[in-house]
């Protein structure tokens, strides 16, 4: 399953490289989301979302480890059909008309490829429990500087204290030595506390300053760890494809001849490997699909659960019928322009909102006045009541 954007050349677009960058982080989510929204039925998933950042970690090692073994690139790079490749400078030149470094590519080594898993799988795994910690220690001082208190952490060491003074002699040396651990542990994090903005920022700052760069065509590494390790990612061509996947076929072929052991076992672990090679084989489509469904599962939810907290519109009432003519009334005129009342054109006209009829302002008030009700239908009404229209139709 191969999303191909375009661009000529060897040389993937910046999108391309951006898109397979931000794939394992939507992974992640997806799959954060999916597992919180299992985990409200069957609690005993919350387990594994406490251990989120192991958990996806092996997934991604898992992952990866198989893509640079079968495709030389990582899971996100082989989706969208890229390949990483060992730079090799070969000759350098001092004409100003021709480039500075000519490059060769070639495979990746299998040292580029043990550094590759740790880049994009150890790396962002302590990244993730750094940014914890930071989040933790900011916290902490927010509360300290809330409460009034130096370390709102120091009550699991006021209670080791407390129980030191009831607890025996013989266990006063190990409740000192957790103390001391503690108190390290404490001057740990606050240490990380303290320095990871700088290695953050510092982070950030290079990757911009390469992703820039890339885009403006300055450089052939989309990221400061592909530049440490010697690789370029560039598109693979069809018979590179077709190389792979006869590669993978020989390599998986070698595993099941070195199978040993009655036949029985044999036939169990051949059964086995298929069924590990279909998961692999599939892991990418049905990760993207998975992350697809979830978030349009996320859509369809929020948008049931906006409908259901939405107050609800009714449409309008019918506006009721008009009120009869009264017999003792005065007649409605044939033509709707004409005033009731004096049957001329309606001069400043109004409405009385007891029968909703239209008159001449001073013809209508002149005659509740004098009669206190409306001279068509006989309705009771009053001077206020009555209701100039600015727009007569």
């Amino acid at each position: 399953m191969l999303f191909q954007v375009g661009g000529q050349g060897t040389r993937p677009t910046f999108f391309e490289m951006a898109a397979a960058q931000q794939l394992p982080a939507s992974l992640r989510a997806a799959l954060s989301y999916s597992l919180g929204v299992f985990a409200m039925r069957r609690p005993f998933l919350h387990k594994v979302l406490d251990y989120e950042d192991e958990f996806f970690a092996l997934l991604m090692l898992v992952l990866e480890t198989h893509s640079l073994r079968t495709a030389d690139a990582s899971f996100a790079e082989s989706l969208y059909g890229l390949r990483r490749r060992a730079v090799e400078i070969t000759e350098k030149h001092t004409s100003i008309k021709e480039s500075n470094d000519r490059m060769h590519l070639s495979g990746l080594r299998k040292k580029q490829k043990i550094l590759s898993v740790a880049f994009m799988v150890i790396l962002p795994y302590i990244r993730s429990k750094l940014h914890s910690i930071y989040n933790r220690e900011r916290e902490a001082r927010l509360q300290a500087s809330l409460w009034g208190h130096d370390d709102t952490r120091l009550g699991d060491t006021d209670y080791l204290l407390d129980q030191r003074e009831i607890s025996p002699v013989s266990d006063g040396d190990m409740v000192v030595e957790e103390s001391n651990l503690m108190q390290a542990k404490r001057k740990i994090m606050a240490v990380i506390g303290a320095c990871y903005p700088c290695i953050h920022a510092t982070n950030e700052g290079l990757s911009f300053a390469y992703q820039l760069l890339y885009l403006l065509d300055a450089t052939r590494f989309y990221s400061p760890s592909l530049h440490a390790l010697g690789v370029q990612v560039s598109r693979a061509t069809g018979q590179e494809l077709m190389d792979a996947a006869s590669r993978i076929s020989r390599i998986r072929s070698r595993e099941i001849e070195r199978l040993r052991g009655p036949p029985w076992l044999k036939a169990f672990q051949r059964i086995l490997l298929s069924c590990i090679y279909t998961s692999l084989d599939y892991a990418q489509t049905g990760l993207i699909a998975a992350v697809f469904f979830f978030k349009m599962m996320e859509w369809w939810y929020q948008s049931a659960e906006e409908r259901m907290s939405a107050p609800t519109v009714y449409p309008p009432p019918l506006p009721p019928p008009p009120p009869k003519v009264a017999e003792e009334g005065i007649p409605l005129p044939s033509d709707k322009s004409l005033c009731p009342l004096c049957s001329q054109k309606r001069v400043s006209p109004s409405v009385l909102a007891a029968s909703g009829f239209v008159f001449c302002y001073t013809c209508i008030c002149k005659y509740i006045t004098q009669y206190k009700r409306c001279p068509i239908t006989l309705i009771p009404a009053t001077v206020e009541q009555v209701r100039r229209l600015f727009h007569d139709f």
